[in-house]
C-alpha cells in the first residue's frame, strides 16, 4: 500500500471512530418524585444520608445496582432508590414566580400526584367512620437523620445491611 493511501485510511477510519463516537448513549437523567428525597452513601435505606434533593430536582444517573441509582446532584454523589425517581421532567412554575414561593415542598409533592387538600376533604367527607387522629400523629412524628444512625449503630447494623 502507498503511503498516500495509509494515510486516507487511517483518515478513514478516524472520521468512522469520530462519527460513532457522537453516537455514544447520552447521560441519562431523572427527576426526584418524592417530596423530599434521600441521597446516601451507600446502596441500602441503611446507608447515611448525605443530601436531601427535593421534588423536581435533576439527578444524573452514574450507576445502575437493582433498584438503587448512583446519582450526581449538586456537586455530590450517591445513592437514590428508583421508587424516588421518574424519568418524566418535572417543571414547577407558577406564572412568572418560582413555585416555591408559593407552595410548601409537600404541597407541591402531593399536587404532582394528583392529592390535595380539597381530595383529602372530599374523602374524608365520603368515609365519616374512619378517626384519622393517629394518621395525624404519625405525621408529626419525625426522626432526624442522626437519630436513625445513632439506632442503627447501638443495633450493630452496617449500612450496607445485616447485622455484625
Amino acid at each position: 500500500m502507498t503511503r498516500c493511501g495509509k494515510i486516507i485510511l487511517i483518515g478513514v477510519l478516524f472520521s468512522i471512530c469520530f462519527v460513532f463516537s457522537g453516537f455514544a448513549e447520552p447521560q441519562k437523567t431523572m427527576s426526584v418524585q418524592v417530596k423530599e428525597g434521600q441521597l446516601r452513601s451507600a446502596p441500602s435505606f441503611l446507608g447515611k444520608i448525605i443530601a436531601n434533593p427535593s421534588y423536581g430536582d435533576r439527578v444524573e444517573i452514574v450507576q445502575d445496582q437493582g433498584a438503587w441509582k448512583k446519582v450526581a446532584v449538586g456537586g455530590l454523589q450517591g445513592w437514590m432508590h428508583a421508587t424516588a425517581l421518574t424519568t418524566k421532567p418535572i417543571v414547577l412554575r407558577a406564572g412568572a414566580q418560582n413555585v416555591r414561593t408559593s407552595a410548601t415542598g409537600g404541597e407541591i409533592a402531593l399536587a404532582g400526584k394528583g392529592f390535595s387538600e380539597e381530595v383529602e376533604k372530599k374523602y374524608k367527607n365520603l368515609n365519616h367512620n374512619l378517626d384519622y387522629t393517629w394518621v395525624e400523629r404519625m405525621e408529626e412524628f419525625q426522626v432526624s437523620p442522626e437519630q436513625m444512625q445513632a439506632f442503627l449503630k447501638q443495633g450493630l447494623v452496617l449500612a450496607e445491611g445485616g447485622a455484625q
